[in-house]
């Protein structure tokens, strides 16, 4: 337990807590098809949940191979556990086991919140790398 919030990287939670969750932070396209949004995360690398007072108020999962890339798929965080320090709690937690993999990646969108964010946890914008670096992404 640290600052109020029980984190753990065992936790499953139900379809009908991840769709609160999810969409608590507009990301509905997720929630179209619980039951898939489950799958994912069932299928992925490692999940760390964040729980207060029982109630699932956050989550990060990483997606990759775990030795030359870990993908951060989501972190989300209750609106209202926002800038709490919880995202960073999350952040360290769910990368602590890839502290050696060369390529940690995220897609996000372009608010200036998470840039400055992502920015604070060491990510840099590929854009801003110096070695012309480019990312390529097809979302349906």
């Amino acid at each position: 337990m640290q600052s109020g919030y029980a984190l753990s990287s065992e936790d499953t939670p139900s379809s009908a807590e991840l769709v609160s969750l999810y969409d608590s932070v507009d990301w509905s396209a997720y929630t179209k098809d619980p039951e898939r949004l489950l799958r994912g995360i069932l299928g992925s690398l490692r999940v760390v949940t964040a729980r207060h007072d029982g109630e699932l108020v956050g989550l990060a999962r990483i997606v990759g191979d775990g030795e030359t890339i870990a993908y951060l798929q989501d972190i989300l965080v209750r609106p209202d556990m926002q800038r709490s320090g919880l995202g960073r709690l999350l952040m360290a937690s769910v990368f602590e086991p890839y502290a050696s993999v060369r390529q940690k990646v995220l897609i996000t969108g372009d608010e200036a919140r998470q840039r400055a964010f992502y920015e604070s946890m060491g990510f840099t914008e590929v854009r801003d790398l110096p070695d012309g670096t480019r990312c390529f992404v097809v979302l349906s």
